[in-house]
């Protein structure tokens, strides 16, 4: 139970460190986003496994839980005693924040578009390449005519007769299509 509160609020504050670059880049530097990243691991990591989390190994999550909880809230005051009044007055003011807000849905809205129109060509990629489907490639296909030859070879006392076949080739043009000779457009 523990684990599980522990590990969810380790998703949500790093959640918050990936997003506080567009929310608030006054406070952000610039690996923020491995450290929060590093703390969506624990909390996952917390989360999956809280069913193994008893006894003595809880009581080093919950000390190291505070022990990131303290170092955290250090440096949280740290940046903010570097800002200048007026940036810490503009960071409590609610326009702000609505202004930050509105940019985030404006991010999430061109990453679901850019996610949407990757997914759209992969699709078409995929119906493409499909295996099992043979495609026209407009090449010229050579196949081999047999015709049997006039002759045998003559027999030895210790050989056998192999008949011999010539062979002559026919070739078939196929229409170009529209990339040009070769039909695939590259030329």
């Amino acid at each position: 139970m523990l684990a599980n509160v522990g590990g969810d609020l380790a998703l949500v504050l790093g959640l918050a460190m990936l997003l506080l670059p567009l929310l608030a880049p006054e406070l952000s530097r610039p690996r923020d986003a491995a450290w929060g990243a590093l703390v969506l691991l624990l909390g996952l990591s917390l989360v999956t496994s809280s069913d193994r989390l008893t006894g003595s190994p809880m009581v080093v999550v919950v000390c190291g839980g505070l022990l990131i909880g303290r170092l955290a809230i250090e440096v949280g005051q740290a940046r903010w005693r570097q800002l200048s009044p007026e940036e810490q007055q503009r960071l409590g003011s609610v326009e702000r924040w609505s202004t930050a807000l509105a940019q985030l849905g404006q991010a999430g809205l061109g990453l679901v578009g850019q996610t949407g129109a990757a997914a759209a060509g992969l699709g078409g990629w995929l119906v493409q390449h499909r295996p099992g489907v043979r495609r026209n490639t407009g090449k010229r296909w050579v196949r081999p005519a047999l015709e049997p030859a006039a002759a045998l070879l003559p027999v030895e006392a210790s050989a056998v007769a192999v008949p011999s076949m010539a062979v002559s080739v026919e070739v078939v043009e196929v229409s170009p299509g529209p990339g040009g000779p070769g039909g695939d457009g590259a030329g």
